[in-house]
């Protein structure tokens, strides 16, 4: 039985990875900002058989994740798999972010995560021990949007900390990976998402929004054995968001009096002599 340590699980994406982990027999910790939001969570592992500790955790906290670590460890032994799922995503414009609203952001998305990992690793090599770390990302961390510098920064930095761990903890038998999700509704009263954002970014090429389960199930699967020769990667969970902008119109669009399905390739003469390059 595998001891599944999860940040974050109090809701939304956290709380799918523990339910998913908990179907597949995992011994679960679960730890989020507010203990009291994992009593529902709790009263439902229970329910089906599946019993869990719960921990409180301020990860804005310097000392928090190694403590973190330590505590699961020691209460239902070896963690074998370690999901850094919290986060925040506050709304802040580049131009008016204050110090202290970015250390916190970045306290939270990156130190926290980047911390916890290394105590994991710690304590893995201490007992002669593997592992598998799993980061969650953000469609974020390649693309940013009005409000939304701080956030992406700290997920892009996320996934080069995701790197650089598999990088030197591989030779130790410890896999690191990231799971970055598309655009997932979520009932969040710490991080809301207004109604048209929702509705502007929602495009992708599958024509649906993302579930929570949709993540958790990539994330058990990229913890797995099936993915046991998979480390330093970022696996985009997203529809197919990343693609492209599927919103943008056609640059040319098709004369009605010819071949609605004709390619670029056969635009008429003069069509390609523009300037500019398409975005």
């Amino acid at each position: 039985m595998r001891h599944v340590l999860v940040t974050g699980a109090g809701g939304g994406i956290g709380r799918a990875i523990a339910e998913e982990f908990a179907r597949d027999g995992a011994a679960l910790t679960l730890t989020d900002r507010d203990r009291e939001t994992l009593g529902p969570l709790l009263a439902d592992l229970a329910a089906a058989g599946c019993p869990a500790d719960a921990l409180g955790a301020d990860l804005s906290r310097p000392e928090t994740p190694a403590e973190l670590v330590r505590r699961a460890w020691e209460r239902r032994g070896p963690v074998d798999v370690l999901v850094n799922a919290a986060g925040s995503y506050p709304s802040l414009d580049m131009a008016e972010v204050g110090a202290a609203e970015w250390d916190r952001l970045f306290a939270v998305n990156l130190r926290a995560p980047v911390l916890a990992t290394a105590a994991f690793a710690r304590r893995a090599a201490e007992h002669g021990r593997g592992g598998t770390v799993v980061n969650i990302s953000s469609g974020s961390a390649l693309r940013s949007r009005p409000g939304g510098g701080p956030y992406a920064s700290s997920k892009a930095a996320l996934e080069m900390a995701t790197r650089a761990a598999a990088l030197e903890l591989g030779p130790h038998g410890i896999r690191v990976n990231a799971v970055s999700p598309g655009f997932v509704p979520v009932d969040s009263a710490t991080n809301p998402v207004s109604a048209q954002y929702a509705a502007a970014i929602g495009t992708n090429p599958l024509g649906r929004a993302g579930t929570p389960e949709d993540i958790a199930r990539a994330v058990r699967w990229i913890a797995g054995p099936d993915a046991s020769w998979i480390t330093g990667e970022i696996l985009r969970v997203d529809g197919g968001s990343g693609t492209g902008a599927l919103h943008l119109p056609r640059i040319w669009p098709p004369d009605p009096a010819e071949d609605p399905h004709r390619t670029c390739d056969t635009a008429p003469a003069g069509a390609r002599a523009t300037e500019g390059h398409p975005v």
